[in-house]
């Protein structure tokens, strides 16, 4: 007897239904089988209904993001989400956010990094490709993503020597600034913890932090209760140095606000005879030098306010140039002590 179509040897019938297209432009399917073409037909329906109605509304990807920007509303910094509404405004709102989610392919999507690959830092990309992500696990969790994303560039700046810092120091002595550059320096703290800083958080030799100045959802800078991270809330002993400079200052210890401190201090470090650095850079000059001198990882993690060793590892235990030349010196003064015929 001969056999129907999409018949299989063993009798039963299969149905194909179209899925995704994955990067490579290949379009993939999910199979159905059943005892009769009918069985299997159903089968394929009822998936292909619950697929439509996993996605509500049939949204668009700008209006999946907005609603997941919505949702974490209470549970983000305000910073965050003005950040996450210019990034819908600026990336989104283009013929690609405008896509249906149930018309949405991994080419549309790649198509889509590849073009901001050719304007933008992949770290740009990236967030912008992260934000449409959580977008999608939410409004439509089955959705697979399969895309090559831009790679990462490894940041090259400078970190600043014991010789810097006493330099910049010598140049703000005195000022304002120089108390921000000492808590960044010394701390490490944040510039947003630098600028909520009031003397009700000074107990003794103590910096208590449990507070960040950061820009709400309208771009007015505004101090929240909670720090970057759960890790942020800490306790730092500061050398004395530190405690007498900002000893007998009521209220903010630094009026600047956060924007201005960098305005300033890139002002500054631009009229000094050293290597040019940020103003975020003393975090990594402080966190390089506790690792330089022996301190253990766990205690820079809780000194600095990071969560985790990832961030501090990759990024913020830079060699300092000084101390990689005084170690190049001791390896090659040994070789060069071996008799060698």
């Amino acid at each position: 007897m001969a056999k129907k179509k999409n018949q299989l040897p063993s009798g039963n019938y299969r149905i194909q239904v179209y899925d995704y297209t994955d990067s490579e432009g290949k379009r993939h399917y999910r199979s159905f089988t059943g005892a009769s073409k009918r069985e299997a037909q159903i089968r394929a329906n009822e998936w292909k209904v619950n697929k439509t109605q996993r996605i509500p509304e049939n949204i668009t990807v700008y209006e999946a993001i907005e609603k997941y920007i919505a949702a974490k509303q209470n549970v983000l910094s305000p910073s965050s989400i003005k950040t996450y509404k210019d990034m819908l405004r600026i990336r989104f709102s283009g013929p690609f956010g405008g896509t249906k989610l149930s018309d949405l392919t991994n080419r549309a999507i790649q198509i889509w990094v590849s073009e901001l690959s050719a304007n933008l830092s992949p770290k740009t990309v990236r967030n912008a490709f992260w934000l449409l992500s959580s977008a999608l696990d939410m409004f439509a969790p089955d959705f697979r993503i399969k895309v090559t994303l831009p790679a990462n560039i490894k940041s090259d700046f400078y970190c600043p020597s014991d010789e810097d810092i006493k330099k910049l120091l010598d140049c703000v002595q005195g000022t304002e600034l120089e108390i921000a550059v000492m808590l960044a320096a010394f701390g490490p703290l944040r510039r947003g913890e630098i600028c909520a800083l009031t003397d009700e958080d000074i107990i003794g030799d103590t910096i208590v932090v449990r507070k960040s100045m950061v820009k709400d959802e309208n771009g007015k800078y505004v101090i929240k209760p909670n720090p970057k991270t759960y890790g942020s809330y800490r306790e730092i002993k500061m050398p004395d140095i530190v405690i007498e400079k900002i000893s007998g200052i009521k209220g903010r210890i630094v009026q600047m606000t956060p924007e201005t401190l960098t305005s300033r201090f890139e002002h500054t470090i631009n009229r000094i005879n050293i290597n040019k650095f940020r103003f975020h850079d003393l975090r990594h000059y402080s966190a390089s030098m506790m690792h330089a001198i022996g301190v253990p990882d766990q205690y820079i993690l809780q000194r600095g306010g990071w969560t985790n060793d990832h961030v501090m590892k990759t990024v913020y235990r830079n060699v300092i140039d000084i101390e990689k030349e005084k170690q190049n010196r001791k390896i090659n003064e040994h070789f060069s002590e071996l008799e060698i015929v």
